[in-house]
């Protein structure tokens, strides 16, 4: 009858085991739900960027360069114009009188030149004949000559009245948008001084965009495969400007102030779309790499730097210290840090710690 007993303290044992594994497993963490992925190399471009202001492809200061009273403007501000378009007129009675007398005085001297001729023939045959002598007929071919001289001095003179009366026409010497205009109608104007200056003329198709470069980043430009690299601007709105451009200038010196070099691009500006003085970003594109990207939301900040979190092995979370490069739209290109297979935790970031278990499942 002794059977009895060690079966009920076999039961009461079984039972005790039995409770002590379901509470340690109702003890143990919970594995966290977490999407990841598997990274690896992939292409990225090459960019460097830098922040850029446009200007002008040509910008000139049209001056008056006769003095006189301005008349008319023949533009409306802030308009378009082409090569060659008056722009302003200044008085021309003042230049037409000018005109007429240096013509008249031109007139006078090739009349004197035609009787220095004659004198010099007619005394010319006198001298062979030796009615006078050789010095009369010296005399004479030096008028003449002197006559000469003093003709291409008056057309000389005519030809400096027709510029002056030309200039009181002033045209746009090159295509372009108008500024304000400097003089008001009915003002004295001169070739120098403030008063020469009636307004300025900006050519915005093509425009140009000048930014700086690092020395770093100018001699990683230089070593790079791309022998004409694109540029591309994003606009104080983010927005991206429609058309891409091509350096058209790098300087060849350093700024010892900076430490940077100076660059210009062209951009096709048909519409006006961008204007001189606009701040923009430019990035140079400059081919293609093999690099590894993360989310930008995967990478942490530390005291100690950033890092991510990676799913290990034994399926727990591990920290990993990275350095981060610069960003490729919503990535983050990782230098050193990562290998490619490595799984990366995408989410739930915040509730994890190192040796949290995690469920994985894939992203996207």
């Amino acid at each position: 009858m002794k059977i009895f007993p060690i079966l009920l303290a076999l039961t009461v044992v079984a039972c005790t085991e039995g409770d002590a594994k379901q509470e340690k497993a109702a003890n143990a963490p919970q594995a966290l739900p977490v999407s990841t992925i598997d990274v690896a190399p992939r292409a990225v471009p090459i960019a460097f960027e830098a922040v850029g202001r446009s200007e002008g492809s040509r910008e000139v200061q049209v001056r008056a360069r006769v003095s006189g009273i301005l008349e008319r403007q023949l533009y409306n501000e802030g308009d378009a114009v082409k090569a060659g378009q008056p722009l302003f007129r200044i008085e021309r009675a003042p230049f037409e009188i000018e005109l007429q007398q240096a013509r008249g005085a031109a007139a006078q001297e090739v009349a004197r030149q035609e009787l220095a001729q004659q004198e010099l023939e007619r005394l010319k045959g006198l001298a062979d004949r030796r009615a006078i002598s050789q010095k009369e007929a010296d005399q004479a071919a030096s008028a003449l000559r002197q006559s000469a001289a003093a003709v291409q001095v008056a057309q000389a003179r005519v030809r400096q009245a027709e510029l002056n009366l030309s200039y009181t026409s002033v045209d746009a010497p090159i295509g372009g948008i108008t500024g304000r205009a400097q003089q008001s109608i009915g003002s004295l104007v001169s070739p120098s001084g403030d008063a020469a200056i009636l307004t300025t003329l900006t050519r915005a198709d093509p425009i140009w965009v000048r930014f700086a470069l690092s020395e770093t980043e100018f001699a990683r430009l230089r070593s790079s495969e791309e022998k004409d690299p694109a540029v591309e601007l994003e606009m104080a709105d983010g927005a991206v400007y429609k058309a891409r451009g091509k350096l058209n200038f790098s300087g060849s010196t350093v700024d010892a102030a900076t430490g940077t070099v100076q660059m210009r691009a062209e951009f096709a500006n048909p519409r006006v779309e961008l204007l001189p003085g606009q701040y923009v970003k430019a990035r140079v594109l400059a081919g293609t790499r093999q690099a590894i990207v993360v989310p930008q939301g995967a990478v942490m900040d530390s005291q100690g730097g950033r890092y991510v979190w990676i799913a290990g092995p034994d399926g727990k979370a591990v920290q990993r210290p990275i350095r981060a490069g610069e960003w490729v739209g919503a990535d983050w290109v990782v230098l050193e840090g990562l290998k490619p297979g490595d799984t990366v935790i995408v989410d739930n970031l915040v509730r994890l710690r190192p040796g949290t278990p995690v469920q994985v499942k894939k992203a996207g």
